[in-house]
């Protein structure tokens, strides 16, 4: 017998959000290419850690794969010739999925968006004077970046976000953009959306960047596996991103979206077998390939790349418009249920950390559960909890310090006493030292929503989350 609440829960929805129906196409594929989650029993909100793929993704890939004989394309010789032909085919459609002029953009494939922003930031011509400008919610990959400005003698500085919905500090931004300066050399960098709360900060920083002389990098792994980016009216000079976020299959494959004009910019500290037009060992010389070619270090993974285009062909069958909306949709109603949640002495089940509201937010939730004394419940116990109920989230600091940070109110000396005398601390470590000195956590739970979302995931959070309400704090496991 089936939940009645979970159908009267489903008829309210409907009725909230009419268009829902409007996607319902995302329903019959999920039955068909993605019936395992059912079959299995899983409930998984986690697409922003990780996409997942239509079993006809795969099928298809293995067909190409026993259909025909691929060599490395570093040659002319038949095999080669056809392994070179699909990654071409590729370039182009990867491309011509983000609406992006092959006369102005290269796509440069890596091993991932880490790969991608690697790097810009080991080859951006960083020199005493130049500045980094970042944003506090940034992924520690673009954090990263700091340290090769640092050793090089460049400036960096960090813009904050604001609580309670941890957007930008916008004039603190439009200040550091506009600030007067003698730098050669100046690399903004921020997320399209954050991974860690959601928000989606305005593309509009990237024109207002250009007309103060930076460079733009813009992260959009966590905002293009439901959001539209369209680099005809959008002009980052670096863009970021992994397939898998998008399509789940393959792993291992991302790429760098470059500007032709900024990727001349980059000066390339080593090259490799694939890099260059000729290298010499008792000259000493090398000359580095043009383009792309000079940042593709190595052979190409010429047996999965062409996944990549079967799985762009899924999104352009589906439609990124209309998983945007059905994942809209189910936000905002997840939402809904979340933020008035509470005990039965009044005091609040949760916290939200970022928009309770779909203005300019994507479909990842950062919150924190509460005991009816306002303790905080461990993150990992709430993840042990899930796992129970084969609920898939996400629970810690999601690789963005920044944001969590600020949303849990770290301040900088609680932070400098955590890591003080420490030569190389665990996650685990940090949250003691935190919790021991100020009853803090830099951790929390995720939720996250995505291509084949739908109304049962999210009310079965809900359930889960309910568990919770006047209940004490659950011991950590172990």
């Amino acid at each position: 017998m089936g939940d009645p609440g979970l159908e009267t829960a489903r008829k309210e929805f409907l009725r909230a959000f009419p268009g829902f129906g409007n996607t319902s196409a995302l329903d019959e594929l999920r039955g068909r290419g993605y019936s395992r989650l059912n079959e299995q029993g899983h409930v998984y909100l986690d697409y922003t850690g990780g996409g997942l793929y239509d079993v006809e993704q795969v099928r298809a890939h293995v067909e190409l794969l026993e259909s025909s004989v691929l060599g490395n394309p570093h040659s002319t010789n038949p095999t080669s010739d056809a392994g070179g032909r699909h990654i071409d085919v590729l370039r182009a459609s990867v491309l011509g999925f983000f609406n992006a002029d092959p006369d102005e953009y290269v796509a440069i494939f890596t091993a991932n968006a880490t790969g991608a922003i690697k790097l810009v930031g080991e080859a951006y011509p960083f020199a005493p004077g130049d500045r980094y400008l970042l944003t506090f919610d940034n992924h520690n990959s673009v954090n990263g970046i700091r340290e090769f400005a640092r050793s090089r003698g460049a400036g960096v500085t960090y813009v904050p976000v604001l609580p309670p919905e941890l957007r930008l500090d916008a004039t603190g931004l439009s200040r550091q953009l506009e600030e007067n300066s003698s730098a050669r050399h100046k690399l903004f960098a921020y997320p399209a959306q954050s991974n860690m709360s959601g928000v989606q900060h305005s593309l509009e920083w990237i024109d207002a960047a250009h007309e103060n002389g930076w460079d733009v990098m813009l992260d959009a792994a966590a905002f293009v596996p439901t959001n539209r980016l369209d680099l005809s009216l959008w002009k980052p000079d670096f863009v970021p991103l992994s397939f898998y976020k998008m399509f789940g299959y393959p792993t291992g494959v991302g790429a760098l979206l470059a500007r032709r004009e900024a990727l001349e910019k980059l000066d390339r500290p080593w090259f490799a077998g694939g890099t260059i037009t000729i290298s010499s060992v008792q000259a000493g010389r090398h000359y580095l390939a043009e383009g792309e070619a000079a940042f593709e270090e190595g052979t190409p993974n010429y047996a999965t790349l062409p996944a990549v285009k079967i799985g762009l062909d899924h999104l352009r069958d589906v439609g990124v418009e209309m998983i945007h909306d059905r994942v809209a949709a189910l936000t905002a109603w997840l939402l809904q249920q979340l933020e008035p949640m509470s005990h039965a002495n009044g005091n609040p089940l949760v916290r939200i950390y970022g928009p309770v509201g779909m203005d300019r937010r994507g479909g990842t939730i950062a919150l924190n559960f509460y005991d009816p004394g306002e303790k905080l419940v461990d993150h990992r116990a709430v993840e042990a909890l899930a796992n129970d109920h084969m609920i898939s989230l996400r629970t810690g600091c999601f690789c963005n310090p920044g944001a969590g940070e600020i949303a849990h109110g770290l301040t900088e000396d609680e932070l400098e006493a955590a890591f003080a005398g420490q030569v190389r601390m665990s996650f685990e470590q940090f949250l003691e030292a935190l919790e021991r000195d100020g009853d803090k956590s830099a951790g929390s739970v995720r939720v996250s929503l995505g291509l084949v979302s739908t109304f049962d995931d999210v009310y079965a959070f809900t359930r889960f989350a309910r568990t919770f309400l006047d209940q004490p704090a659950p011991r950590m496991p172990g």
